[in-house]
C-alpha cells in the first residue's frame, strides 16, 4: 500500500511539474497534422515511419531556443524581434503568419466538425463547427491562464488513444522496426511532397511564437525573478523534450495505424481526418474508429487555443498592446478580441469557398516561406550575447539548428516548386 501511494505521489508531482512543453508538443499534432500523417500512411504504408525520429531533434532544439528566448528576455519572440531587428522583418512575419494561422484554425475547426458529424450523423458538421468555436472562445476568455494550461494538459491525455489504435489490428513487428530505423526514400514527386508536408506540419512557425510567449506567462504566474541559471534552462529543456517526444510518438502511431490498416487494404487516398476515421471503421472495428475520432476532437481542442493565442501574441506585441492569457478580458481587450476574430475568420472559411484541403495547402505554402526565415532569426538571437548573455547556444544546438535551417530551406524550395512549377 505504501509503495502504491508513493508511486501515485511521484506521478502527481511529475504531472504538476509538466510545463508548457507538453501542450506545445500536443498542439503540433492538430487535426491538420493528423490529416497529413494519415495521407502519408495510407499512400506509402510504413515508408515514412522513420521521419518521426528524424524530426524530433530538429523540433526539440528550435523549441528549446524559443523557450530560452522567452525566459531570458521576459518577452515573446515578437517582442524580441521588435526590439532588436528592423521593423520590416517583423511586419513581413506578421503578413505571412496571420493568414497562415487563420487558415490552419479554419481547417482544424472543419475537421473537428466533420468528425463530430461522423459520431452523430443526425447533426450537421457545420453545427458542430459552430459549437466547438463558441465553446473554445468562451473558455479562452473566461478561464485564467493557469486553468487554461491545466485544461490543455489534461486534454493531452486524450491523445494517448493513438497509442492504442494500431494494436487493435494485427501487426508485423519486424516490419515496423525495420521501417522505424531504416529510412526509405522514393525519388518521385508525390513521396517528396509527403516528406515536405510532414516536415512543415511538425516544424510550424506558430509554435515558435507560442513557446516563447507561454514561457513568459509561466514565469509571471510563478512570480520568479528572471535570474536564469543552468538549472532553470535544464528544466525547461527537459520539459520541451518531453513535449516534442509526445508529439513525435503521436505522429508515429498515426502513421503506423494508417500505414498498416488502410495501406494494406488498398486505401491509398486520404485527404481529410474524417476520411481516415471512416476508412478505419470497417477494417479495424468500431473501437478503433471511435478512439481515432475522439483523438481528432481532443487535438483540435488543444491546438486551436494555441493557434489563436499565437496570432494574438504576435499582433499585440507588434503594436505594444496589453497581452496575456493571465489577464482578464477588461485588462487586455485587444488580445482577446484578436483571438475571437481569428476563430470567427477560421470558422467562416468554409462559407466563403475555401475548403479545408485548400486551406491546408495555402497554410503549408505560407509556413514553408516563413519557417526558414524565422529559424535563421531564432539562431541569430540565440547566439547574440547582447540579448542572451551567457545563455547563448552551445555547439551541438547550433549544429542541429543549422541542419534544421538547411532542411526547412530545401523543403520550402521543393514545396514552392511542386505548387507553382
Amino acid at each position: 500500500m505504501y509503495h502504491k501511494k508513493s508511486f501515485s505521489q511521484k506521478l502527481l508531482r511529475f504531472w504538476k511539474k509538466l510545463g508548457p512543453g507538453l501542450v506545445t508538443g500536443a498542439s503540433d499534432d492538430d487535426p491538420s497534422g493528423i490529416a497529413t500523417y494519415s495521407q502519408a500512411g495510407a499512400a506509402y504504408g510504413l515508408a515514412t515511419l522513420w521521419t518521426s525520429i528524424v524530426a524530433f531533434p530538429l523540433m526539440a532544439i528550435i523549441q528549446q531556443m524559443c523557450a530560452r528566448i522567452g525566459l531570458v528576455t521576459s518577452q515573446g519572440l515578437t517582442g524580441t524581434l521588435k526590439k532588436h531587428y528592423p521593423r520590416p522583418v517583423l511586419y513581413i512575419m506578421l503578413l505571412f503568419s496571420f493568414p497562415a494561422i487563420v487558415m490552419n484554425i479554419g481547417a482544424d475547426i472543419a475537421g473537428m466538425g466533420a468528425v463530430g458529424n461522423l459520431l452523430f450523423p443526425s447533426i450537421d458538421a457545420t453545427y458542430f463547427s459552430v459549437v466547438f468555436t463558441v465553446i473554445l472562445l468562451g473558455l479562452i476568455i473566461y478561464l485564467p491562464y493557469q486553468k487554461i494550461a491545466a485544461a490543455l494538459k489534461y486534454l493531452c491525455i486524450v491523445m494517448l488513444v493513438y497509442f492504442i489504435v494500431p494494436f487493435l489490428y494485427k501487426q508485423d513487428f519486424g516490419e515496423i522496426l525495420k521501417a522505424t530505423f531504416i529510412p526509405t526514400i522514393k525519388f518521385d514527386k508525390d513521396f517528396i511532397a509527403i516528406l515536405v508536408g510532414i516536415l512543415g506540419t511538425t516544424i510550424s512557425p506558430y509554435l515558435f511564437f507560442w513557446q516563447a510567449s507561454v514561457e513568459v506567462e509561466e514565469m509571471k504566474h510563478k512570480k520568479k525573478r528572471l535570474v536564469i541559471d543552468k538549472k532553470m534552462v535544464h528544466t525547461m529543456n527537459k520539459d520541451v523534450d518531453l513535449g516534442m517526444t509526445f508529439s513525435g510518438l503521436v505522429m508515429y502511431f498515426i502513421i503506423l495505424t494508417t500505414g498498416t490498416v488502410l495501406f494494406k487494404e488498398g486505401i491509398h487516398q486520404i485527404d481529410t481526418v474524417e476520411q481516415a476515421a471512416s476508412a478505419l471503421k470497417p477494417l479495424a472495428g468500431d473501437l478503433a474508429y471511435l478512439l481515432f475520432s475522439i483523438g481528432v476532437i481532443g487535438t483540435g481542442l488543444i491546438a486551436i487555443p494555441v493557434l489563436s493565442g499565437s496570432i494574438s501574441y504576435i499582433i499585440t506585441e507588434t503594436f505594444g498592446w496589453e497581452e496575456g492569457l493571465d489577464k482578464k478580458f477588461h485588462e487586455a481587450k485587444a488580445f482577446y478580441i484578436i483571438i475571437a476574430i481569428s476563430l470567427i475568420l477560421g470558422l467562416s472559411l468554409n462559407y466563403i469557398g475555401i475548403s479545408p484541403i485548400k486551406a491546408l495547402i495555402y497554410t503549408a505554402i505560407l509556413y514553408g516561406i516563413t519557417a526558414p526565415v524565422l529559424i535563421a532569426i531564432i539562431l541569430h538571437i540565440s547566439n547574440n550575447k547582447v540579448i542572451m548573455g551567457d545563455n547563448v547556444n552551445n555547439r551541438t544546438e547550433n549544429i542541429v539548428g543549422f541542419i534544421a535551417l538547411a532542411i526547412m530551406t530545401i523543403s520550402a524550395g521543393v514545396l514552392l516548386y511542386l505548387q507553382f512549377v
